[in-house]
């Protein structure tokens, strides 16, 4: 069986596919307490480490087929501040560097915004890449969007890096192709069963009031950004992200009761976590909301990953 360890765990997404591939995770790093409680709740404690990668030696780290990171992407991000390598989270992407030097991985696996690309004007990239071919590694990259090539319809769209260490396998291999969507957003949810008081829009406040008053069609989700309500005709859901922990900035329907954000299972259910997946009972809900925002669509991980091991 094929080995992988994995930087910037969060809560699993990456790991989860490539096990769903029939990889085994040898070993993870988290820095964050409240991502490693969920990640242990739904794997167990056998080789998640938690704490800060930079300060974790080379040394202690195990040799693997796979160096697989989803590192912090708020720094790319165009709804974010973008401030790439100047941003302390920014840098950590060195620290991928650090440890595939190190291990040595047969193959190294990434994912991040697909704004990577056109950051600092493709200067951001040019970075990944070159510091990826220094260490000998032949690149294989592309943007996927999960309602594209996971059958779930969500608008998200990441790029994924590839690099192979031996260029017969580089060669070999193939990105997933495409797959249809058979069903809409709106489909995947049920609208005549409420759901717990937390989640609606209820209290007499303006902004309630406006949500309330905003979101009246029910065949779409909107999108609350920033306090404003932005209708998805597309009859998809809207990129998952952190920062829809708060009620300003989260995707919202209209249901038999009232007006609510998607539910955590129903959040999970549009990246692609199967329903055994759930947060401990420890977990705040705002640090719920973030943790599936900071995560990935499980399904694309998976597609990707079986590919990479029919390669191997």
């Amino acid at each position: 069986m094929y080995s992988v360890v994995s930087l910037f765990a969060g809560i699993g997404g990456i790991c989860l596919g490539f096990k769903q591939a029939g990889f085994k995770i040898i070993w993870a790093n988290e820095k964050d307490h409240s991502a490693c409680l969920t990640y242990r709740h739904n794997f167990g404690n056998d080789y998640l480490i938690e704490g800060d990668i930079r300060n974790i030696s080379e040394a202690h780290i195990p040799h693997a087929d796979i160096l697989a990171a989803g590192f912090p992407c708020q720094s790319f991000s165009a709804a974010g501040a973008g401030r790439g390598f100047s941003d302390p989270r920014g840098t950590l992407f060195f620290e991928v560097i650090r440890v595939a030097k190190a291990i040595q991985p047969r193959i190294v696996f990434l994912e991040n915004v697909e704004n990577l690309m056109e950051h600092d004007n493709g200067r951001t990239f040019q970075t990944i890449y070159s510091s990826l071919v220094e260490l000998g590694y032949i690149i294989r990259y592309q943007a996927m969007a999960t309602h594209e090539y996971a059958n779930i319809p969500q608008t998200r769209r990441r790029i994924y890096i590839v690099a192979f260490a031996d260029l017969e396998l580089s060669d070999r291999f193939r990105f997933p192709e495409p797959i249809p969507l058979t069903s809409g957003a709106m489909e995947c949810l049920k609208l005549d069963e409420r759901k717990p008081d937390i989640y609606y829009y209820s209290e007499d406040t303006p902004f309630d009031r406006y949500i309330r008053d905003s979101v009246k069609d029910r065949r779409y989700i909107y999108r609350i950004f920033n306090g404003s309500a932005r209708k998805l005709t597309n009859s998809k859901c809207p990129t998952l992200t952190a920062s829809m922990s708060t009620p300003r900035n989260a995707a919202v329907l209209r249901d038999d009761f009232g007006v609510r954000r998607l539910t955590l299972r129903e959040s999970l259910k549009f990246q692609g976590f199967p329903a055994e997946f759930y947060f401990p009972n420890t977990i705040k809900i705002h640090d719920a909301y973030k943790q599936i925002g900071n995560s990935v669509s499980v399904p694309v991980i998976r597609r990707i990953a079986e590919e990479i091991r029919k390669t191997l």
